[in-house]
């Protein structure tokens, strides 16, 4: 399937649709059926939804954001970027209602319990909607199609590979004219979803000796820049850097990407298609509507690109006051139809694969 050129279309669609959204009149989200939900007619909704979290899907909230407050010139989207940590906690405190997160809510930080607490009624949820693929993003002319392996990577970001000419970074790249210039890694410096797929990542498949968080492992050392938009430009600035970044941000710098290795061995361009092949043989360990999800980040399907982030929407299943609830459930019913993934497509995302696609129509569905 070719996504470019889809987005315009797309938005316009998404847009100029007047078919009924969300609480009263939708037919077909619940059933999971293939189409879900368009924005609802104009004049339908009114009142503001408040949200925070996840920087990663910052581009793509800003999209659902254009279309959906066209058709409803009543509703008003605060989304704030603010990273994947402070939007959880913003929404256990009850100032947003709905949190983007690039890891579900975490057991071992007692989260589900807290994040429940806050709904009160009912219990909250982590709906998967935006797949953004994490690009390993460099800054090194003269060096086009750089290919790295776990192994290497892990070196690199552990401050134990320190020269872009290293024996490890030349076998994985035995035609390349690699230059004697010093690594410059960079990571995220806020707590940060992505970071903690990333650590996963690394600590599935390389030699990672750190565990898997949000916030970065003090002794790998290295250079650190706030939000996504902090690395792109770090890495966009600085001759010598990597480091890890959403697509659609590495896309929108203009940024050279790495192919990585998946369990295979086999090194992969980073496409949506090709990070869609990873989230489509992820496992749901939630219950019920609560769609958590297992990565396999060692992934040996043919050509899988295997460093991918699925960022979730949390918010209650019952709960929040009743034209919240209202606001949020239309909203999210509009980013799971298939006009809305679509639309976002064109800047660096994944649409979600069918079968999960019905679940979280069916889990929206629900929201009360």
């Amino acid at each position: 399937m070719k996504y470019a050129g889809r987005l315009a279309a797309a938005a316009i669609a998404g847009v100029l649709s007047l078919a009924a959204c969300g609480t009263d009149n939708n037919t077909d989200a619940g059933s999971g059926a293939t189409s879900g939900s368009s924005p609802a007619a104009a004049g339908e909704l009114s009142g503001t939804i408040n949200a925070a979290g996840s920087s990663a899907q910052a581009n793509a909230i800003e999209e659902w954001k254009k279309a959906f407050q066209s058709a409803n010139s009543g509703v008003s989207i605060n989304y704030q970027p603010s990273g994947s940590g402070a939007g959880i906690q913003s929404f256990i405190q009850g100032t947003v209602a709905f949190a983007g997160s690039d890891s579900a809510l975490k057991d071992d930080k007692g989260e589900p319990e807290q994040a429940d607490a806050r709904c009160k009624t009912g219990k909250a949820i982590n709906l998967p909607m935006v797949i953004g693929p994490v690009a390993v993003v460099y800054n090194l002319p003269g060096v086009d199609g750089l290919q790295l392996s776990p192994k290497t990577i892990g070196g690199i970001f552990n401050s134990t590979i320190t020269k872009w000419d290293d024996p490890a970074i030349k076998a994985d790249n035995p035609d390349a004219k690699l230059p004697s210039t010093a690594i410059q890694a960079f990571h995220r410096s806020d707590e940060s979803g992505t970071s903690d797929n990333f650590t996963k990542f690394l600590k599935s498949t390389a030699d990672w000796p750190y565990e898997p968080a949000k916030a970065w492992p003090a002794e790998a050392k290295g250079q650190g820049s706030k939000g996504s938009d902090g690395i792109a430009s770090s890495v966009k600035t600085t001759e010598g850097a990597i480091s890890y970044v959403e697509l659609s941000y590495a896309e929108n710098s203009q940024l050279q990407k790495a192919k990585v290795a998946n369990g295979s061995g086999e090194f992969v361009e980073l496409t949506p298609e090709s990070a869609g092949k990873t989230v489509e043989a992820a496992e749901v360990t939630g219950t019920g509507n609560d769609l958590k999800l297992s990565i396999d980040y060692a992934t040996k399907a043919a050509g899988a690109y295997p460093i991918v982030l699925v960022t979730y929407e949390i918010t209650c299943e019952q709960g929040l006051p009743a034209e919240e609830a209202k606001l949020v459930k239309s909203f999210l019913n509009y980013t799971a139809s298939d006009e809305g993934q679509q639309a976002i497509t064109g800047l660096g995302y994944a649409p979600l694969p069918s079968t999960l696609l019905g679940k979280v129509r069916t889990a929206v569905e629900a929201i009360s």
